[in-house]
């Protein structure tokens, strides 16, 4: 799954190790699947697949029909201001909200769990037994937004997602499509809410060629922009929620550095 991944990040030199050591094409059954397959992978996957059949599955639609999806056009500044007005405008049962980087998605993650909202975060270095515990939780309804960077773009099924917030418009324009298929799955319905901002818009031309049509802007109404915002929850530091699981399972120790549980004072 995510096949395209396994060319594009670099590791096409494992696979064409793995191939030379597999059985021969016509002993062997080899099936690559994902949401987007630009020409270069599909070149290198016919180079090492023998004679594959392609299938598609409604390949004009870049994306689904039931996303209603729009975009607001706002500054740097007010991007929190404008996600916590929308989260308690839309008040989603489940939700997710993509930010390109860790520090970033910390950041958001601060402010929600700061103004009321039972958040969770999840980034690229946060242990498989905590990404468990969080999809787990929110599948059960127990946190209602799950802020995240794009390790959870691709292959995470929830059902009931209501909401997908890009805070930060992705790079890659495939980014984009994997994010917002966050929602709308099993015949659902969903919406996708994207923030325009002056550091990430620059991908928004990108994006919308990429997907054949463009996104609709929608206006800031003044009562979106929350003017109430508490003080955003502490995290002491990188790493320090997936200490406070190893504390919670019992499984802290010193890191040799002075510090307990691997973070660092």
């Amino acid at each position: 799954d995510e096949a395209d991944r396994m060319f594009d990040l670099g590791f096409i030199k494992d696979l064409r190790y793995l191939v030379r050591r597999c059985s021969p094409p016509e002993k062997r059954l080899n099936m690559l699947f994902s949401a987007t397959l630009s020409q270069r992978v599909l070149e290198l996957a016919y180079e090492h697949m023998g004679e594959p059949e392609l299938v598609r599955i409604e390949p004009e639609k870049m994306t689904v029909d039931r996303v209603e999806q729009v975009i607001y056009h706002v500054a740097n500044d007010e991007k929190v201001r404008l996600l916590v007005g929308l989260m308690r405008k839309h008040k989603p049962e489940r939700a997710l909200v993509f930010v390109n980087t860790k520090g970033g998605a910390e950041r958001v993650w601060s402010y929600l769990a700061g103004n009321g909202f039972n958040a969770g975060l999840m980034t690229g270095d946060v242990r498989q037994t905590t990404r468990q515990r969080l999809i787990g939780q929110i599948k059960r309804g127990e946190i209602e937004v799950l802020v995240a960077t794009d390790v959870a773009a691709r292959g995470l099924h929830i059902d009931g997602v209501s909401h997908v917030f890009n805070f930060d418009l992705p790079q890659d324009p495939e980014d984009y499509v994997h994010r917002i298929g966050r929602t709308a799955r099993a015949g659902a319905t969903g919406e996708a809410i994207s923030f325009g901002c002056e550091t990430h818009v620059l991908s928004l031309p990108d994006i919308e060629a990429y997907i054949g049509k463009p996104i609709p802007t929608a206006a800031i109404a003044a009562d979106l922009l929350a003017t109430d915002l508490e003080r955003p929850a502490r995290i002491d530091e990188p790493g320090v929620l997936e200490a406070r699981e190893r504390r919670r399972s019992g499984g802290g120790r010193s890191d040799g550095r002075g510090g307990r549980d691997g973070a660092r004072r």
